[in-house]
């Protein structure tokens, strides 16, 4: 019975990695986004690419998931009553999850992303235009494996802390590890046996991470000696 519950809280893992990557994958675009905007000269990209990350980094992780979860999706009621629809709009847990730690670790790509570009040298890229190098070009051979290079630590760092932000997720509903422990827990009397085995998921998760994380930085630094 109880190996039962824990392959129950096992089989949970593939909601919780498919919310992490695509989680991930938004906080990536956001955070090249938000990079681009600090960049910027103009002023007011500036300002709202600053507000944004003040925002997301000040702002408890739980407080924006229970914020977009309850009250967004309230906000937008209200304002289809007013207008006289009928139609009700409400957010999957999932979807939600998605946005939340998106929006929460495209803050923090946008300062990794940041400090990458700046720390590009400039002196490469002249050179790159200098041999005739157009703007794809150059991006390709030149800024963008310097960047990922200088970016890595810091992206490694924040796809960890993202990869465990996923278990708040469980507390508005989603099916995942932690929302599956939770339910074995309550239904058998033993937390620290299913929360343990929880705990192993997550370690193996940030195991694994590491070692894949390690083999791209061993990779480019390898490209950089040559």
């Amino acid at each position: 019975m109880l190996g039962d519950y824990a392959l129950t809280i096992l089989g949970a893992a593939r909601v919780t990695l498919t919310l992490a990557g695509a989680s991930l994958l938004l906080s990536v675009v956001l955070g090249m986004v938000g990079a681009a905007c600090k960049l910027s000269r103009r002023r007011w990209l500036r300002l709202l690419a600053g507000g944004y990350t003040g925002l997301m980094r000040g702002v408890p992780d739980l407080v924006l998931l229970l914020l977009v979860f309850y009250s967004l999706p309230a906000l937008v009621n209200q304002g289809l009553e007013a207008f006289g629809s009928d139609a009700y709009f409400e957010l999957d847990p999932w979807v939600a999850g998605i946005l939340t730690l998106g929006a929460i670790f495209g803050g923090y790509m946008t300062e990794t992303f940041r400090a990458a570009l700046q720390n590009v040298p400039r002196g490469q890229i002249e050179a790159g235009l200098a041999c005739g190098f157009g703007p794809i070009a150059l991006l390709r051979l030149i800024i963008a494996p310097q960047m990922i290079r200088l970016a890595l630590p810091g992206f490694a760092n924040n796809w960890l802390v993202l990869a465990k932000a996923t278990a708040l997720v469980s507390l508005i509903g989603l099916h995942d590890v932690m929302f599956r422990a939770r339910g074995a827990a309550e239904a058998t009397g033993q937390p620290f046996l299913f929360y343990l085995v929880a705990a192993g998921f997550y370690l193996a998760v940030t195991l694994v991470s590491v070692g894949v994380l390690r083999l791209v930085a061993d990779r480019y630094a390898f490209e950089r000696r040559e």
